[in-house]
């Protein structure tokens, strides 16, 4: 079996089963345990002088791992300015929030092409080259500059915006061009491939984009789950809530996840069904990520403020409606969180795929499940059947469907997650990863 070469921006260590980690890290681990690999990306760490291309080289138990360090300056316009304030906003339909400096497009491409130098001397003749996400889009012409000659595929996990959203993007044609190297493209949604072909189609880019649905290893997240609704945190969880329903968000604290209008949604279910105030908790895990950037720190301004206004007008001496982490928490913890939970809220304005809506479902008691609730907006909306699809930035239509799910009887619990749980198995991570893979071997 070929070798295959991993890359993406940033290579997960010892403790990728955290929820810190991403669904890559994850779903590329759980489904091609078997196959060698190698992973190469960015270490995470930057130096004060120039980017460094010699790599280094570790060896974990399911992969060898191959780093380099970016220089300060590198990291700001690369990683800071033109892949997450350029974009990241630009692929959400977010073109309100786009910045676009020259100085950070031609310090991503210097940071591709310093992969490419990196890269090239660890690669073996057949090796499979699997380049990951928006940060990476010149890669494979820059690894065919240097000769390689071997499979390049690539896949882009977060949505693509309508082709003349995306012309808004200077030198859109040229980034887009670049794609003309690989030999798969691979997208989460049969939307994303429409928009993505239509934009390189325009671009005059001939190979054309293909959706491959990720996923999740269900049954392992089922066992993960099982095991840790027993665990000392879950537990506690448990007791501290006082047999109140759950309702449980988990994502990164990002503009794209719909966090304030999740809060004001719930607190839209206390003020038009008063009758649930006191019998509901809604707890939200948002880990801090990108605080460099300034929409990001004036996101999480917004939301301390949210929810000190939402349990200062609902709370109870003996009852906090809604609570709020913004540190990361053990996967195998959230699973057992997951299992307690009545309510899976995911909710984001826009999502490629969102693998947090699959974990919540293979994490059920299918003897007593809860129901996801979920944005029509996030990639996992074409999934799974059984969830209760709301428009994020509608308040009482995420009120609407919280009272649904709280007053919602068993046997409609259960059914809907066996719908939900059959969509999880047939779109899993090794399904994903496998016939992506065929197709870039030419056996599909």
């Amino acid at each position: 079996m070929r070798r295959l070469v991993i890359v993406s921006n940033r290579v997960p260590g010892l403790k990728e089963r955290s929820a810190a980690a991403g669904g890559l890290a994850v779903a590329v681990r759980d489904a091609m345990a078997r196959r060698r690999k190698l992973w190469f990306g960015w270490s995470g760490r930057t130096i004060p002088g120039p980017t460094r291309t010699v790599p280094s080289l570790t060896r974990v138990g399911w992969a060898d791992l191959a780093t380099i360090d970016l220089s300060e300056r590198d990291y700001a316009g690369f990683y800071i300015g033109f892949s997450n304030s350029t974009l990241w906003p630009l692929l959400h339909y977010r073109s309100s929030l786009t910045e676009y400096r020259r100085r950070d497009l031609a310090a991503y491409l210097a940071v591709n092409s310093a992969f490419a130098d990196a890269l090239v001397p660890l690669l073996e003749a057949d090796d499979l080259i699997w380049v990951h996400d928006y940060h990476l889009i010149p890669l494979g012409a820059a690894l065919k500059a240097r000769g390689v000659t071997t499979r390049l595929g690539f896949f882009l996990h977060v949505p693509f915006p309508p082709p003349e959203l995306f012309a808004t993007l200077p030198r859109w044609e040229e980034l887009l061009g670049a794609l003309d190297a690989y030999d798969v493209i691979g997208v989460q949604t049969s939307k994303d491939a429409a928009h993505l072909n239509e934009a390189l189609a325009a671009a005059g880019v001939a190979p054309r984009a293909e959706p491959f649905r990720a996923g999740i290893d269900p049954a392992a997240f089922a066992t993960l789950a099982r095991r840790a609704a027993r665990g000392r945190d879950p537990l506690r969880l448990a007791e501290s809530i006082g047999g109140r329903a759950l309702v449980l968000g988990v994502d990164r604290l990002d503009y794209s996840k719909g966090l304030p209008e999740r809060f004001l949604g719930f607190a839209a279910l206390l003020q038009r069904f008063p009758e649930h105030r006191a019998k509901v908790t809604m707890l939200q895990i948002a880990p801090i990520s990108r605080s460099e950037v300034a929409q990001y720190r004036a996101l999480r301004r917004e939301l301390d403020e949210l929810v000190g206004r939402v349990n200062g007008e609902y709370a109870e001496f003996d009852w906090t409606p809604l609570r709020y982490l913004t540190r990361s928490v053990p996967r195998q913890t959230l699973a057992g969180f997951y299992r307690l939970a009545r309510i899976g809220l995911v909710t984001p304005i826009r999502d490629g795929m969102n693998l947090v809506a699959k974990e919540y479902v293979a994490a059920q008691d299918p003897a007593d499940p809860g129901v996801l609730v979920l944005s029509r907006f996030a990639g996992a909306a074409e999934d799974l059947p059984g969830a209760l699809l709301v428009n994020p930035v509608d308040p009482d239509e995420t009120a609407e469907a919280l009272n649904t799910v709280l007053t919602m009887d068993l046997a409609e619990r259960q059914r809907r997650w066996q719908e939900m749980m059959t969509a999880v198995e047939r779109t899993s991570a090794a399904n994903w990863a496998g016939s992506f893979l065929a197709r870039l071997e030419g056996v599909a």
